[in-house]
């Protein structure tokens, strides 16, 4: 039987661990910690590979809940104190196999799993505050147009914690608890880690304002600082970050030189109290172990992340001197969850019988086997054909064909409403639009590519404010990412230009941009908001929101044609000169 939700507290947990017997009072602790991070909710093969160590070209299969749970098992067998933890993502920008169900199947995958503690990412806010509490606390009160509890009923919620150290509601507390303790072994043996989580700050710019209303995202690093102080105030021995917020390496999955790194997190972890033993991240869907002593020897602690969808997990040992109470080593390897075999663009790709490998848990793939059951006939229901398959961008900065297909559908979709043009992100394309043999495009492929259910709005903005928002795309407050137009826009970027200045050339229905004119413009609700950081589509007017959803959207102009062609590439060029 599932362990029930314990009570939600807004003081750091002391819960009781494992337990060790024999040794002497100042024999060693070692603590594993088995992490994970942006799972999305992928319960099923996700027919993805990695590279291997033995190079890039040698690619091995992975993913998949019920290989996931087994390869944490056997690493979980290999030392009796042991915690599995995520850095968030957990859930939200899921496939329909979870997302239709508002991902309580990803829940009760990690209860079966016995993850221990999740910190909270961006996306466990995508369907708002009281969503997200629902998922901690089960039940089945309806806070979003789809209905909960469909397969399993009562939906019992996570018997996990989240954790929330940086997200303080209108009370002045956490949203979840900002930290907990876990003590392991007897007596003078006894050795206690704790653990801190929380999501980036920026994540107001990362999910739909209106479910966010009330709760306040505050600085990492200080928020970290300031639990670090606490829990060693009480007696902590180690110190463990779980945050939602990454790097980028130019080095592989477990080359612990840390090189090439970059990324937002950076700026933290030079801020970082030194007691800080290791930090579990995520959010960049890369995978790492940076010593990050490398780079500063007076915080000599461990940066992992696990990549994304359960292809890596990280095997983390904290050994500690109980006489001390001090970690007096560290060590940490990405794992592969090599799965089963499959056919890629690639060709077939084949489990490697050198590398690590699992049998899938029986009872994982029972539990998933149900909720790919119960979305089957949605989920192979023909919407239409298309002339080819169509993959997302590669960088938020890219034009693709399907992001422009997007565009054309939402335009399409609110001319009712007066529109003239509609914009994209890049980054709410989630997956590529993967056509059958015979061209035809399932309900399955098309909510792969857009899970998110936003509304479109269409808003009125004069052209200056059009020259505003298209800057933003570029501005250096937030990442790089270009709009996927709609056919009848046009524009061009450069970013060696001044901010400011780097985007230019912009055409509306063959025209040159009138800073003095105005258009209607159609966006979904996540950008109505401001998110992704573009703020100038909060300040349109005489908004109408339409009755039909992104994703009904794109259906419906499938639909209209026979055969629906992907558009031509060449609304957008980066003009950039090249190293």
């Amino acid at each position: 039987m599932l362990r029930k939700t314990f009570a939600l507290l807004f003081a750091p947990l002391l819960l009781a661990g494992c337990t060790t017997t024999g040794g002497t009072p100042s024999a060693p602790v070692t603590v594993k910690l088995i992490g994970i991070n942006d799972f999305h909710g992928n319960l099923e093969i996700p027919k993805q590979s990695v590279a291997s160590p033995a190079g890039p070209n040698v690619r091995v299969p992975v993913g998949g809940a019920a290989y996931l749970a087994s390869a944490i098992d056997t690493y979980r067998a290999k030392n009796p104190n042991h915690l599995v933890v995520s850095a968030g993502d957990l859930i939200g920008g899921t496939p329909i196999v979870s997302s239709l169900f508002l991902d309580e199947p990803a829940i009760g995958v990690m209860n079966r799993i016995g993850l221990d503690f999740n910190a909270v990412g961006n996306h466990e806010f995508d369907r708002g505050r009281q969503e997200l509490l629902r998922m901690q606390n089960g039940g089945c009160e309806k806070y979003t147009p789809r209905e909960p509890c469909v397969v399993e009923r009562p939906f019992t919620g996570a018997s996990f914690r989240f954790l929330a150290a940086n997200v303080i509601t209108e009370s002045g507390t956490p949203l979840f608890p900002a930290s907990a303790i876990r003590t392991f072994g007897k007596g003078r043996n006894q050795v206690s880690v704790g653990l801190i989580g929380l999501t980036l700050k920026d994540t107001p710019s990362l999910a739909s304002p209106s479910g966010l209303v009330g709760l306040e995202f505050r600085d990492e690093a200080e928020t970290i600082n300031t639990q670090v102080a606490a829990l060693k105030q009480q007696g902590t021995d180690a110190i463990v970050v779980l945050i939602h917020m990454g790097l980028y390496t130019t080095v592989g999955a477990n080359d612990k030189s840390c090189g090439g790194v970059s990324g937002d997190l950076l700026k933290v972890l030079s801020r970082l109290d030194p007691r800080v033993d290791v930090v579990v991240s995520g959010h960049t869907h890369w995978a790492y172990v940076c010593d990050y002593a490398s780079l500063d020897p007076t915080r000599p602690f461990l940066v992992t992340s696990a990549g994304l969808w359960g292809q890596y997990l990280t095997d983390i040992d904290l050994t500690i001197d109980p006489a001390t109470r001090r970690v007096v080593a560290r060590r940490a390897d990405n794992v592969m969850v090599q799965s089963e075999s499959y056919v890629s663009t690639l060709g077939r790709i084949e489990v490697k019988p050198q590398f690590e490998s699992f049998a899938p848990r029986a009872d994982i793939a029972a539990y998933v086997q149900r909720y790919v059951d119960a979305v089957r006939s949605q989920k192979e229901r023909k919407v239409g054909k298309v002339s080819t398959s169509a993959g997302k961008p590669d960088l938020a900065t890219d034009e693709s064909r399907l992001g422009n297909l997007i565009a054309d559908a939402q335009l399409a979709a609110t001319r009712q409403a007066g529109a003239q043009l509609a914009l994209m992100n890049n980054t709410g394309i989630r997956n590529d639009l993967i056509a059958n043999d015979d061209q035809t495009v399932t309900f399955g492929s098309i909510y792969a590519v857009q899970p998110f259910a936003n509304d479109l709005h269409t808003k009125t903005f004069t052209g200056a404010q059009i020259k505003a928002l298209f800057e933003q795309q570029f501005d250096g407050l937030s990442f790089n990412q270009a709009f996927s137009p709609s056919a009848n826009v046009s524009f061009a970027f450069d970013l060696a230009r001044p901010l400011g200045s780097r985007v230019f050339d912009i055409m509306i229905d063959g025209r040159k941009l009138d800073p003095a004119a105005t258009y209607r413009v159609t966006m979904n609700s996540f950008l109505a908001g401001g998110g992704d950081s573009f703020t100038v589509f909060r300040e349109g007017k005489d908004p109408v929101i339409s009755s039909i959803g992104d994703l009904d959207a794109l259906e419906a102009w499938i639909a209209a044609e026979p055969l629906r062609q992907l558009p031509d590439l060449g609304r957008v060029r980066n003009l950039t000169p090249k190293p």
